[in-house]
């Protein structure tokens, strides 16, 4: 199983937001962001932090695949 943001970056694109607007909303670091466009794992305050800034549920933020779906 593997963590996605797919969810986020299609979110951000929905409300024509860019990344580094969501880092300053959100106060996350562009670090943080570099490991979220890894697909890695950050904590769950940070996502917090991001459903937060966009209104948001978690799904619309990160979800969790299974190597079937993601075509492995």
């Amino acid at each position: 199983m593997e963590l996605s943001y797919n969810n986020l970056w299609k979110t951000l694109i929905d409300r024509k937001m860019k990344k580094g607007t969501l880092c300053q909303e959100a106060e996350i670091s562009t670090s943080t962001m570099s490991k979220m466009k890894r697909n890695e794992p950050v904590s769950l305050a940070i996502i917090l932090k991001i459903c937060e800034a966009l209104n948001c549920n978690i799904d619309d933020v990160v979800t969790i695949e299974s190597s079937e779906q993601r075509g492995a």
